[in-house]
């Protein structure tokens, strides 16, 4: 069975499944996702994981996000009852879009208030996507969708029962990569390096991602690989990558974002899979 995120996410890893899964190994003791986002490769194996009884670990560095992790595992009945309340228009997007403008506007909502506020701009704003300023209020506009799937039953349920028994945490990656061993198997896809000077989109946290990120990620990637841990990791398809992670297997593959409001803007471009593991 194919469970389908919960959340769209900018740069989600669905239509690169078919070349994300079979490098993945045959046999882990654990799977980990430092930068799990709307969690496509996650879902994809839930069920393979499950069934195995092999323990995972999601993270992400997304508060909003993370709490949702939480809640559609844990409370997805309250969930949906609190998702079917919302109004699609315009007014009420924005009225509770600047929840996070107000002083208390977020603490004061419940988890559950804030996942189904979280969920609801998901599905309602622009492509989608998830950014916020310098200041870490949420800036998407109005995405405009005749009927949105804002309360998706079947799609809530089946991604609460995946996400029963997985360890949810909210941290940096720093905070992840050193507590992998021997075994496990991970997968991360970080805000990617830009493609040039006007395709910096890193803005899913207010502290932003920089090249110093970029660097530090690699030499964790490296200290992981030392451990005896395999692993995956997108990143754009550029000329940096090569020396950064010199010594393994760098792929090209090809995807379409949907960034760009124009849609003859949004074509097929080169992303890169790193892994130890060929």
């Amino acid at each position: 069975m194919t469970v389908k995120p919960f959340v769209k996410w900018v740069g989600g890893k669905r239509q690169l499944l078919a070349k994300i899964t079979p490098l993945i190994p045959e046999a882990f003791t654990r799977y980990v996702e430092p930068f799990t986002g709307g969690g496509a490769v996650f879902f994809s194996l839930s069920q393979r994981l499950q069934e195995g009884q092999v323990p995972a670990w999601l993270n992400d560095i997304n508060p909003e996000l993370v709490n949702a992790y939480h809640v559609v595992r844990d409370a997805p009945d309250e969930l949906l009852e609190d998702l079917r309340t919302h109004i699609h228009s315009k007014d009420y997007f924005l009225s509770l879009r600047s929840l996070d403008r107000q002083a208390g506007g977020l603490s004061s909502l419940s988890p559950i208030k804030r996942a189904s506020r979280f969920i609801y701009l998901n599905r309602t704003a622009f492509n989608g996507m998830y950014r916020v300023n310098a200041k870490g209020q949420f800036n998407v506009p109005f995405g405009r969708y005749k009927n949105p799937a804002i309360a998706d039953a079947d799609t809530i349920h089946s991604c609460s029962k995946m996400l029963q028994k997985v360890e949810i945490s909210c941290s940096g990656f720093e905070g992840v990569l050193p507590q992998t061993g021997a075994g496990d198997f991970v997968y991360l896809d970080p805000p990617y390096i830009p493609l040039n000077k006007t395709s910096y989109f890193t803005s899913y946290s207010d502290t932003g991602f920089v090249h110093t990120d970029q660097i530090k990620l690699a030499e964790l990637i490296r200290d992981m690989d030392e451990r005896g841990v395999r692993f995956i990791a997108s990143n754009a398809f550029v000329p940096e990558l090569r020396d950064m992670y010199s010594g393994f297997t760098i792929l090209e593959v090809k995807a379409t974002r949907a960034i760009n409001a124009n849609k003859d803007g949004r074509h097929a471009i080169s992303e890169a899979l790193i892994t130890n593991i060929l």
